[in-house]
């Protein structure tokens, strides 16, 4: 059964961690109506890197987007033995077998070879209504769709969907401009969820509507009344008006009813014909293709930018979820991102549940959730995976040490380092308002796993004088020594130029500390992601458990 909260009601979930870890050993078979996933594939990369063949004396190739997990490695080699030895079906067996002579053992292979690992549990979690829509570009949309058809079978093939994502740009010399997505939409049984969607009517179908009689319907045109086939009981005279050739269309008690309703066109000469109005706005729209060319995407200028590298626009996958679910319908996104398809699925109705294996993207989703329908909806969700307790934390740092810094930064409503670099010890920043016009100051956040030592918060004081930072606060997994509390105590204050109020200027901080609640003494801060209100202090997160009692 589904976890509820102790009201009784569905809880969205939010979880943190490997999606193929969280499908496997979290979602129950047949519970999901409709998956949308939009994978990491760097295809601005160089095409030839990706495929350039992998030995085992051979350093890995940097391809940031996959974050080291699509490289052909011991990782992925044994993870194609286990899909091999039972983990999928005949049909992906033979369709990895025939990929892999055809690509060899490279950065794509192993892409693929995630990837299909994850769509047979996808397929898995598919109540027989479902349906998944699986988001890439033309770099990899043909592998994907062989392993799709493998998975789900040909005959589940819906449709390809090609959503034009920008225009095309200057630089294509040798070769047609690349300017579009692909979605492969494949059902999960015979009879899937779908809702006929329409688009509005072009400029030359509206211009037909010419009239208007300036009662609030709008503009209408003149509709046939005449029959186009014979209708001998149909011919009757209305209002000195004989019938045509064949009848009227209509019967004398729907053309009374029409006329009643001041939906009539009377002609002024006797032997015309009577028209009926059809008004614009009450004509049903055009069906809407596979081809998508409305939906411009995120630019630098868009309200709901976030700055994350491959965000969707909200009415993208507003279309996908209207068009594949219903209201109340469980909506899953295996690769969470930025949250645009789980901000989707809370407008429209849907419940939801997101996986996303970087805590700054958890953070980030839980930080949009709460900053488009407020605080409130906190009470809807749980955040799940993320450490509750010290044993947690150590784990995670022993797992991660960076998303152990990423966590502690989020924690204190700071936002982490996006890529780990040569950072100075600096792993955060927090930002506070200082005035009414929008001006901001920043806290340091540094963050330590291991062993501390006073030089470690002496290089934090000294660098947040050299960077004309506000504060710092110095994070650390061990209780601090005596001698690292004096070096903080000797950093000073910091007066705040609103109000003049004191802070020390370095604080220290336990990650036992911050699981029991406390907080360094900050002013208000802002939200990170979006500089413009005051963030809460978080709930409490809940415990990596997706269905149970």
């Amino acid at each position: 059964m589904p976890r509820k909260s102790g009201t009784g009601k569905w809880l969205n979930k939010l979880y943190y961690g490997d999606n193929l870890e969280v499908l496997r050993e979290h979602i129950p078979s047949e519970s999901i109506d409709l998956i949308y996933l939009d994978p990491p594939f760097n295809s601005a990369k160089s095409y030839n890197v990706l495929f350039k063949e992998k030995s085992g004396n051979e350093a890995q190739a940097q391809i940031e987007a996959f974050d080291d997990t699509w490289t052909w490695s011991h990782d992925a080699e044994a993870l194609f033995a286990e899909l091999m030895q039972g983990g999928a079906s005949n049909k992906v067996k033979d369709a990895l077998e025939a990929l892999r002579k055809l690509l060899g053992d490279n950065d794509v292979l192993a892409y693929l070879v995630m990837m299909t690992a994850r769509l047979v549990e996808l397929h898995r979690v598919l109540k027989s209504s479902g349906s998944l829509v699986l988001h890439c570009d033309p770099t990899a949309s043909h592998y994907l769709k062989v392993i799709l058809d493998a998975i789900f079978g040909a005959d589940r093939f819906l449709n390809e969907i090609i959503w034009r994502r920008a225009a095309v740009k200057g630089d294509a010399r040798n070769r047609f401009g690349r300017n579009h997505d692909v979605l492969l939409f494949y059902a999960a049984g015979s009879n899937p969820t779908f809702n006929r969607l329409t688009s509005e009517h072009g400029p030359e179908y509206r211009a037909r509507f010419r009239f208007d009689d300036g009662d609030g319907r709008g503009p209408y045109r003149d509709g046939p009344l005449d029959s186009p086939s014979p209708r001998p009981n149909l011919t009757y005279v209305y209002k000195g008006y004989p019938p045509p050739k064949n009848g009227w269309r209509v019967s004398i008690e729907e053309m009374e009813r029409l006329d009643a309703e001041n939906r009539l066109m009377f002609p002024k000469k006797s032997d015309a014909r009577i028209a009926r109005k059809l008004y614009l706005q009450e004509q049903p729209g055009v069906p809407m293709g596979d081809v998508w060319s409305d939906i411009p995407p995120i630019n630098s200028q868009a309200a709901e930018r976030l700055g994350y590298p491959t965000q969707k626009p909200l009415s993208l996958l507003e279309r996908v979820v209207s068009a594949a679910s219903n209201p109340g319908d469980l909506v899953l996104d295996p690769f969470a991102g930025c949250g645009t398809a789980i901000d989707a699925a809370q407008k429209l109705g849907r419940r939801w549940a997101g996986i996303d294996v970087t805590t700054l993207a958890v953070d980030l989703i839980d930080a949009r959730l709460r900053h488009t329908y407020g605080e409130a909806i906190r009470e809807t969700y749980e955040i799940l995976g993320i450490p509750r307790d010290l044993a947690g934390a150590q784990a995670l740092f022993k797992r991660s040490p960076f998303e152990f810094e990423r966590w502690c930064v989020m924690t204190i409503d700071g936002q982490p380092n996006d890529k780990q670099v040569a950072d100075k010890g600096i792993d955060g920043v927090i930002r506070f308002p200082i005035d009414a016009k929008g001006n901001s100051d920043r806290v340091l956040v540094s963050v330590k796993g291991g062993a501390t030592n006073p030089s470690h918060v002496r290089d934090l004081v000294g660098t947040v004088q050299s960077q004309r930072a506000a504060m710092g606060v110095f994070i650390c997994m061990q209780k601090p020594t005596k001698a690292m509390v004096e070096a903080a105590n000797h950093s000073g204050l910091y007066a705040h130029p609103g109000n003049n109020q004191k802070y020390p200027k370095v604080q220290l901080i336990t990650v036992q500390e911050l699981l029991d609640d406390k907080r360094p003494t900050l002013p208000p801060v802002l939200l990170p992601y979006f500089q413009a209100q005051p963030r809460v202090k978080k709930s409490e997160q809940g415990t990596l458990n997706f269905f149970g009692a």
